[in-house]
């Protein structure tokens, strides 16, 4: 009885572990996408690391003559850091339910996790906080965080299949 325990909380602790990797993968594909989008609409590609890098730098990150260089790094190193946080907690809720182990679910449930991220940050949390991302076009930013989810749920489905 108690190895079986030990296994389960081993399994959980690499799910979670998963969660936080494979939300920097997915992270990934977000910001590339957001990215090549921003090109294509004429806003510089850079323009989505400006407006994430200006969480921490503050609106100045967003003129044309502040620092690109240091706007880049640290807009990738504030969206790498929410996208691990957002996946940490994706792979805490599929390892605390295990209905969601369910490889169909997990694509699904992370499909809509991604729209609930767009939803509590360009709804909730931007417009007290970060108002400059009212500047995003909310269907752009409405398919990313759907690729976001869905490739949370997807990689760590594979992951899941692979263990």
């Amino acid at each position: 009885m108690v190895r079986e325990e030990l296994l389960l909380a081993a399994d959980r602790r690499s799910v979670v572990i998963s969660g936080l990797l494979i939300g920097i993968v997915a992270g990934i594909v977000f910001a590339t996408f957001e990215m090549i989008v921003a090109a294509l609409m004429g806003m510089g590609f850079f323009a989505p690391l400006r407006m994430i890098s200006a969480i921490v730098l503050g609106e100045q990150a967003l003129d044309p003559s502040y620092s690109l260089g240091a706007a880049t790094i640290v807009g990738l190193i504030v969206h790498m850091i929410l996208s691990a946080i957002y996946g940490l907690i994706y792979g805490l809720a599929v390892s605390a339910w295990s209905l969601l182990r369910q490889r169909a679910w997990l694509v699904l449930v992370g499909s809509l996790y991604g729209l609930l991220l767009w939803l509590v940050n360009f709804y909730v949390i931007a417009p007290i906080a970060f108002p400059w991302f009212g500047m995003a076009d909310p269907v752009v930013q409405f398919i990313a965080h759907a690729f976001f989810g869905t490739a949370v749920g997807l990689l760590l489905t594979w992951r899941l299949a692979r263990s």
